[in-house]
Formats: structure tokens, sequence, C-alpha cells
């Protein structure tokens, strides 16, 4: 299966397709009931991974194996990969690039930023030379075969935003992304700078850009949401209430029917639907 070329197809849908951002396989395997396609979060892989803020601490070879997993247990799913600043070397990246397609990879991301980096809804983000990211792109797109490619940009000031966002609509890069959008007003001010470019919007909560619907976003012309952390955050909150609930009961488990949380059964079978030899191709409902 060409996943690069399912996912283009899927971008050029007349609705904005939806990414969802996962952080482990159990998160994924939650996600791929109700989605067809994931996003592999930098953020949630940083902090699941590695216990981790987002600046930096990913390294390759553990990304690459997560994505192996990923696809070994979800053949049917698009999986789109945050790959930072492609690991600093324009040869790791695309070295990166080309085991990411190997292994299953529909997509990569490949941002703008230098070291230290940052998450990009935070502040103090560093640019690259607007000619040095323009170069490691070239190469990254130059060393995927059916990959699609993520331009993205993390400039803040208004008009390195307009410079930048219309430099990465004139590349080869399938997808152009800028992070942090802080208004509607700017989504339309982008959405006319990078043409007839499929344009990428990422949400995610107490980030800087607004909470949009899918149906909005597609009245705006874009064309991919990606999700990052909706299934790290609800973890996060869903774990802190049980074990506040297990100190309160004296240890004593809660009836799951009255907390909405899962018992060994279910979570056995949802799990046992990753297992290659009794799984199903059947393709998860859109939504």
């Amino acid at each position: 299966m060409q996943y690069g070329s399912a996912l283009r197809e899927a971008v050029r849908s007349p609705r904005t397709t939806p990414l969802i951002g996962i952080y482990d396989m159990y998160s994924a395997s939650i996600a791929a009931q109700h989605y067809d396609g994931m996003f592999v979060s930098g953020f949630g892989f940083a902090a699941s991974h590695y216990g981790l803020p987002d600046i930096g601490f990913i390294a390759w070879p553990d990304m690459v194996q997560f994505v192996e997993r990923l696809r070994l247990a979800f053949p049917a799913h698009h999986l789109l990969v945050d790959i930072d600043d492609g690991y600093v070397d324009h040869e790791v990246a695309c070295h990166v690039v080309q085991r990411l397609e190997r292994c299953g990879a529909s997509g990569v991301i490949l941002e703008d930023q230098r070291r230290p980096r940052r998450c990009g809804h935070a502040e103090g983000k560093l640019l690259l030379p607007l000619e040095q990211y323009l170069e490691k792109l070239d190469l990254v797109l130059s060393s995927r075969k059916d990959l699609v490619v993520v331009a993205r940009t993390d400039a803040t000031e208004e008009a390195e935003i307009v410079r930048r966002a219309a430099a990465l609509a004139e590349t080869d890069a399938d997808v152009v992304l800028v992070d942090g959008v802080r208004s509607v007003e700017w989504i339309e001010r982008i959405r006319s700078v990078v043409g007839a470019k499929p344009l990428l919007f990422n949400q995610i909560a107490g980030g800087k850009s607004p909470r949009l619907s899918l149906t909005e976003l597609t009245e705006l012309g874009v064309d991919v949401a990606i999700y990052s952390t909706p299934c790290l955050f609800a973890a996060h909150g869903a774990v802190e209430g049980a074990l506040v609930d297990l100190k309160a009961a004296d240890g004593r488990l809660p009836d799951t029917g009255s907390t909405g949380s899962v018992e060994l059964a279910a979570a056995t079978e949802l799990l046992e639907r990753n297992i290659s030899r009794r799984r199903t191709h059947r393709e998860p409902t859109p939504v």
C-alpha cells in the first residue's frame, strides 16, 4: 500500500481531514476505533516515552521504532509523524524520512525551528534562517518517494509569517502548516497567501490557536486538522481522578459501572485486535 498516496487523497477531500494525536499504543488502539487518521505527536511522545517536555529530547530511533509498532497494529490508518526539525542535521533528517517511509509512515512534518526548540504553541521559539530551512526541506523532499511532507513554520511576527508561508507554498511540499495561529482572521490570511497549496491547522488545548470545529475549518479552507493532545490530556485527568478516588476509598477498587472506566475483559479485547494474525482489515468509521 502506498500510504503517502492514501493520505494525499484524504487531504484532497472536500471536508477537513482530522488526524488524532496519540502518545502510545493504547491511546492509538482507542483512537483507531473512531478515526481513520493518527498524528504521532512530538509533545505526546516526549511526555509518554521520556516523561519530559517537548523541547528536543526525542531521539529519532525511538520515534522510528514507535511508528513501526503502530503500522503493524494499524495497517489501514493514516500515520502523520512529527519529526521536529529533522533532528538537527540535514543528512539525519533525510535518513529518518527514508526509514519512516520504509516502515509505513504516511507523512512527516518538518519545522523551521533551531535548537533549543520549543512546542509550537510555546513562547521563545527560535527560527532557522529561511534559506537554511528551505535547503533542508528540499533535501528531505528529494529523499522521499511517496511520503507526504508537511512544511511547517513557527514564525510569530506577522511579516515573517507571510514571508515564510509564501516561500513554503512555492516548494514541492504537499502541505503547509503555520503553527500557533492566533485567530480566524490569520487563518484566512494564510489561506490566501499559500494559494492552492493544502493547508494544515494544529489545535491543542490551552494553546494559542482558537478552538474550531471541522465544519468551521472546512469553511475556512483548511484541508487537514491535527489534534495534538486530546488523548494525553484526557488520560491525565482520568488517571488523576481515579487515584484520588482510590485513595479516598482506602484502596478499595470502585465499581467501574459508575465511573465510566473499563475492566480487564474490555481492555484485553481492545488489545487483542492489534495482534496481526487476528486482526481483520476493517476500515474504521470516519468521523
